[in-house]
């Protein structure tokens, strides 16, 4: 189950590959600066993972025009992620949760995926820039989407 509304959103330290070799990306940068959207999905190279983030980057502006930055989080490694988005043409800032601590921080860690072994649910977090989360969400199955009109609906307010 996830993170209830109104708590203070777990911080974590995650990597992304970028053109200069792996970075740090720590969530509470953002705290009094923007929100951010929290996107788990289960693992990249995946049908509707693709779709999802595909569809995200399409309309990365919808987001960043209500001032938020965007987060995908999966427990892939972030070389896996890199070649995944090039290959997909993603441009959402893709974090590794290799040892799926912040899955489990998050209430959104899934068991046995198809049988290959633990992975992020399907989830969407808002986080204000205060820190706390204003709407969080785990998809009924991994191939469900999250409601992408509540998650700005709440970025909105």
């Amino acid at each position: 189950m996830p993170i209830a509304v109104g708590s203070k959103a777990p911080d974590f330290t995650l990597k992304t590959k970028t053109a200069d070799g792996l970075k740090d990306v720590r969530l509470s940068d953002n705290f009094g600066k923007r929100p951010t959207v929290i996107l788990f999905f289960p693992l990249a190279f995946t049908g509707v993972c693709t779709a999802e983030l595909c569809d995200i980057t399409i309309g990365l502006s919808d987001y960043t025009g209500l001032g938020a930055e965007v987060y995908g989080i999966s427990v892939d490694s972030p070389f896996a992620q890199e070649a995944w988005s090039a290959a997909n043409k993603i441009a959402v800032t893709l974090l590794s949760d290799l040892n799926k601590e912040t899955a489990k921080a998050y209430g959104v860690l899934f068991p046995m995926l198809a049988g290959v072994g633990d992975t992020s649910a399907r989830a969407a977090f808002v986080v204000g820039k205060d820190g706390v989360v204003k709407y969080a969400e785990q998809t009924a199955t991994p191939k469900d989407l999250p409601n992408f009109a509540a998650v700005k609906a709440a970025l909105a307010k």
